[in-house]
This record gives structure tokens, C-alpha cells and sequence, in this order.
């Protein structure tokens, strides 16, 4: 059996952890060498190439991005929606990929609290670069800054002379971190929050409104609990002054529940793939392939084909001699 992959951001390769290590285990399988000789197929939402795939090949979609899973499009996918789909769909936020930050983020609380305060000579940071994300950062940025200072370490409202390499030790010195997702959405969590909890700082959060289902809301400041910004802000200044409350908030686990800890996600998550990989092919397959499955897929390629400058009026003539 060989398995590619397609569509994904920059040099990243899904078929390294925690994917190498369940696919190594799986008798026969190997990389392919292309789109076109493989039997399974690992894609993500940064390109179109996977609609080019034979339509013998199982895909599977992982986003990395706010985006729930085409189903047409796809036999199964791995994404950041609460759903139920049969054995065609896995909750597993991208940020278990990032190993290190989750160990520490599910250990902090367990940190010398002394050895914490003594290196929390900062008030508070934000590193943040996509100017287009939701303005609630620009608020809670001037009402933060309003009180102490804060120390912005990305692109946006940068005021320590350019963006920060590494993030991690940027927070690290930092009481707070302000975490903002790209929108709002029930289930899309990113790594943000875990990297704030590495650094060991108190998150104060807005994104996802469902977040306190993964992650133990008395451990960080999450904004949509708030009736307005003024409370988000008088809820960070009454921790920063109470010595007590801060330090049981330190102490306090960034996960609401054991079960959604690094380790039993990667079982559910080793669980959901090997039942795909070591069923036989046509087993596998879950899309229509079928006639209108296979329309929607070639007019997919046709639009993909158009919008690159390139004739696809053959395409659609056999399209429609084939059905019609």
C-alpha cells in the first residue's frame, strides 16, 4: 500500500509525527511517488492538486485552517469541528501535532510556583500578525496598556522593535498573554492558548466558544465570559494584584478533563486511522463516486482549470456526454 500527501502549508509533511509512527507500524505501507500511484491520500486545504487525484484513491482531509471538511470531496477528514459523521470524521485540533508545547502546557501546574514567580518580571504579552483577525486584540491591547505595559511581539501594534523569533521564551517572562484566535467558532482552537499555557503565563482568551470544554476555564481569563472589555479588564488587574488568586490559577491544570490530554488523543487519533489504512481499498472508500459524486468532482477540476488560464471546455463536453 503506498500513501501520499498534497496540499499542504510550506515544506510541512504530515507523514511525520504522530502519523510516522502508526504508519511504520502498518505492514506494507510506503510513500508514494506521486498523486497518481497511490492508494491513500493525506490533503489539506492550502491548494487544490487532491481534486486531480484518481478516483480510486482514499482521501484524507486534515485542515489547518477554520474550514469544515467537503465530504464530497473527501472519504474521511480530521478537523476542528464538534460533529458526528460515522467512521468518517476525527476531532483532532492541529495543535497535538506540537509535542513539546503540549507536555508542558499539561504539566505546568505541577511547575515550583517560586521558580514561576521569579521569572514573571513582565506584565503582559501579545504576539499577533494577522491584521485582519477579529479587532477584539486592538481593545484589549489599549485597555491592557492602559494599566501596565504591555509587550506586543508580532507584527501588529509591535513596540519592542520588530517581531519575536521565539515566542516561547517571549512569554515566558510575561504574568498574562493575550490569546486571540482568527474568528470566533464553535471547536476552532489553535495552538495559541497551549503556548500560552507552555510559557506558564494566564491566557486572557477569545476565540472559540466552546474552548471551556477542552480547557479548564479557571486556569485562564476568557473573554467571552465577559459582559464587556472594562470587566475583561477588571478581572486581569484583580489578579495581578492578589498574590493569592494568581498563584491558584497557576496552580490550577489547563485541561478541563484527562481525556484531552496529548497522549489519549493520539490513541483515538491512531485508532481512526488504522481502521482506514487496514481495510482493503474498496472497503475504505466512503465519497460518491457515483454519478453526481463524480460530477461535482470534475466541476471542481473545471473551475480549478479555469481559474488557472487553461481550457477545460473538453472537460465539461465529456462531462455532459458522459451523463447526459
Amino acid at each position: 500500500m503506498k500513501i501520499a500527501y498534497t496540499d499542504f502549508w510550506g515544506d510541512f509533511n504530515p507523514l511525520t509525527f504522530p502519523l510516522a509512527q502508526i504508519i511504520q507500524n502498518i505492514e506494507g505501507m510506503q510513500q508514494a511517488s506521486s498523486l497518481s500511484d497511490t492508494d491513500f491520500l493525506l490533503y489539506s486545504c492550502m491548494g487544490s492538486n487532491h481534486f486531480f487525484a484518481p478516483d480510486n484513491v482514499v482521501k484524507i482531509y486534515y485542515t489547518g485552517e477554520n474550514l469544515t471538511p467537503d465530504f464530497n470531496a473527501c472519504d474521511y477528514a480530521i478537523g476542528f469541528d464538534r460533529m458526528e459523521f460515522g467512521d468518517r470524521y476525527l476531532r483532532i485540533p492541529l495543535y497535538y501535532l506540537y509535542d513539546e508545547i503540549c507536555e508542558k502546557m499539561e504539566c505546568k501546574h505541577f511547575l515550583p510556583v517560586e521558580e514561576t514567580i521569579a521569572q514573571k518580571t513582565d506584565f503582559c504579552s501579545m504576539t499577533i500578525s494577522n491584521s485582519l483577525r477579529n479587532p477584539i486584540y486592538k481593545k484589549l491591547f489599549a485597555g491592557l496598556s492602559a494599566y501596565k505595559h504591555v509587550d506586543s511581539g508580532g507584527k501588529c501594534e509591535n513596540n519592542i522593535g520588530g517581531p519575536v523569533k521565539d515566542k516561547f521564551s517571549f512569554d515566558y517572562s510575561h504574568k498574562f498573554s493575550i490569546v486571540c484566535e482568527n474568528s470566533a467558532y464553535p471547536g476552532y482552537t489553535t495552538e495559541k492558548i497551549v503556548q500560552a499555557f507552555a510559557a506558564n503565563c494566564i491566557p486572557i482568551y477569545w476565540g472559540d466558544p466552546t474552548i471551556g470544554e477542552v480547557f479548564n476555564k479557571k486556569a485562564f481569563v476568557n473573554v467571552q465570559d465577559f459582559d464587556s472589555v472594562e470587566s475583561v479588564f477588571n478581572r486581569v488587574k484583580e489578579i495581578d494584584k492578589n498574590d493569592d488568586l494568581y498563584i491558584e490559577m497557576l496552580q490550577t491544570p489547563a485541561l478541563a478533563d484527562i481525556k484531552y490530554s496529548k497522549d489519549r488523543q493520539m490513541e483515538i487519533l491512531k485508532s481512526f486511522l488504522l481502521n482506514i489504512f487496514t481495510l482493503p481499498i474498496e472497503q475504505a472508500m466512503r465519497r460518491n463516486r457515483d454519478c453526481q459524486g463524480n460530477i461535482y468532482i470534475q466541476e471542481r477540476q473545471y473551475q480549478i482549470r479555469k481559474s488557472n488560464g487553461t481550457s477545460a471546455l473538453s472537460s465539461i463536453k465529456g462531462l455532459i456526454t458522459r451523463y447526459f
